[in-house]
């Protein structure tokens, strides 16, 4: 088979290419050809669900991927344009066990992708992605016969019916909702308006181009054109999705931004204050209030940290029967009683709005600032070789436990515990803490630090960090002025 696919652009948790430069129709084919394999050989059975975004290429590229599946025998049920987690609900709207989703989620335009899962509510892993990956590339497809592309209509709307059922929402809201031209505008405007909230569009007209930026609410380009459209309209908070609608960010009344660990901690807050011993999970990059605050102990909780990425997160909750999970990148998921267990903006968005009206005429600014003090830096991101970040990784766990063990310092406190469920999260004895990791996506680490004393604390932890992990000369330099 003559075909455009490039191996790098399968990932650890879901895979992305340019199109047409790095993969083309053909591929895409291949990519649904070796999908129908994996799901035979899994024995998932045949039937899966497939959506795609809005950008122009998609519906083709949909298409393709469903022509594979087919080849292999594999039952389509095709929902047309949908959010990530619009999928992920129709596998259990519809009874269906697999998904695969064309997107490239906040990816500029030109990026295609699939983001695919047999088991809900839980998706591919490293291990699925790579064994996927080997049945691509070495072409070793199962073909067999009876494979079919069913249309399937009404599943945006039961969607949408799922995400509002039960939300009752008294107090007067004004929200600016911002979804960069993503695909998100054609679904999470609709939500807050079943709510009874006045919304306040910014860029939810769906235009592949992304005009004005890309829908990515981590982004500060967007996050400030939110807080802007806020402070223009005076709306009690606005909200930003992601292109697939599966991250969410957010600003306060105010305008400021609102890191997304901090807003899971308040809607923590507000799920445990109905549920007494609700559990929680957090991603490894997440603010360290969430083991010490004393609203969540007052009401029993249990926080538990954990790996970074939406495979392990939701495998995770899954496991432990948690109530919510929350990752700093604005993934947020809920289990029961209120979601699946899959990350979903929309249900983010409608518990914020749930957060704000159980709180009488308390502001988001107000809840913000009821947090305890704690000083984050933003994710930092040094280059560093793909075939060695791991290694760079793992040396630099080795020597934070030799200076753990000689009680040696990073500034001027000692190493009081490393957790190394994801990279090396180095705390110390005043609770401060700093966080190396290897970027699962990209030739990067992942940096992040927190102080609890003050922002120049903040600085002095880091520069302690960064010295200790400047001793491999393979990570590049990165921009220490977005401490400022």
């Amino acid at each position: 088979m003559t075909m455009r696919l490039c191996p790098s652009g399968f990932r650890e948790y879901d895979a992305r290419w340019r199109y047409p430069d790095d993969i083309d129709l053909d591929g895409m084919r291949a990519v649904g050809l070796g999908l129908g394999t994996q799901l035979m050989r899994r024995g998932a059975g045949r039937q899966i669900i497939v959506g795609h975004d809005h950008r122009s290429y998609s519906p083709a590229m949909k298409m393709a991927l469903s022509e594979g599946l087919m080849q292999a025998g594999a039952h389509v049920h095709d929902i047309g344009m949908s959010l990530s987690p619009t999928a992920y609900f129709a596998q259990f709207h519809l009874d269906v066990g697999a998904v695969a989703m064309v997107t490239a989620s906040h990816n500029p335009n030109g990026w295609t992708g699939i983001k695919v899962g047999f088991d809900r509510p839980c998706t591919h892993g490293p291990a699925e992605m790579a064994e996927l990956k080997a049945i691509i590339l070495r072409q070793d497809f199962d073909r067999m016969e009876g494979g079919k592309i069913e249309p399937v209509a009404g599943v945006k709307d039961a969607y949408l019916n799922d995400v509002v059922s039960g939300a009752k929402i008294s107090r007067p809201l004004r929200v600016v909702c911002a979804t960069g031209n993503g695909t998100a505008g054609a679904f999470a405007p609709d939500v807050l308006r079943r709510l009874g909230i006045e919304v306040i569009e910014r860029h939810c007209t769906l235009d592949h181009s992304f005009p004005n930026y890309n829908p990515n609410p981590e982004a500060l380009e967007m996050l400030s054109d939110m807080g802007a459209a806020v402070r223009e309209s005076g709306a009690d908070f606005g909200v930003g999705l992601d292109g697939d609608g599966d991250r969410l960010g957010a600003v306060d009344d105010a305008g400021n931004a609102v890191f997304a660990d901090k807003l899971g901690l308040l809607l923590a807050r507000n799920i445990a204050g109905a549920m007494a011993g609700a559990r929680f999970l957090v991603d490894i990059k997440s603010t360290g209030l969430f083991a010490t605050d004393p609203v969540l102990l007052s009401y029993g909780a249990v926080v538990e940290y954990c790996k970074t990425g939406h495979s392990h997160v939701k495998r995770r909750l899954r496991a432990i029967g948690a109530q919510a999970a929350f990752e700093k990148s604005g993934h947020f998921y809920f289990g029961n009683p209120i979601g699946r267990g899959f990350d979903c903006a929309l249900r983010a968005m409608v518990e914020l709005c749930r957060l704000i009206d159980n709180n009488g005429d308390t502001t988001l600014s107000d809840l913000i600032a009821s947090l305890p003090p704690s000083w984050t830096s933003p994710t930092l991101s040094p280059t560093c070789p793909d075939d060695q970040k791991y290694e760079v990784v793992a040396r630099l766990t080795e020597v934070f436990r030799q200076m753990q063990r000689n009680g040696d310092m990073i500034a001027g406190r000692k190493i009081a515990d490393i957790q190394t469920v994801n990279g090396a999260r180095v705390q110390l004895d005043d609770g401060a803490w700093a966080l190396v990791r290897a970027s699962s996506n990209t030739p990067n680490l992942v940096v992040i630090c927190e102080s609890f004393t003050s922002k120049a604390d903040l600085r002095k932890v880091f520069a302690g960090f960064d010295n200790i992990i400047r001793r491999e000369s393979v990570i590049g330099a990165y921009d220490q002025t977005l401490l400022d």
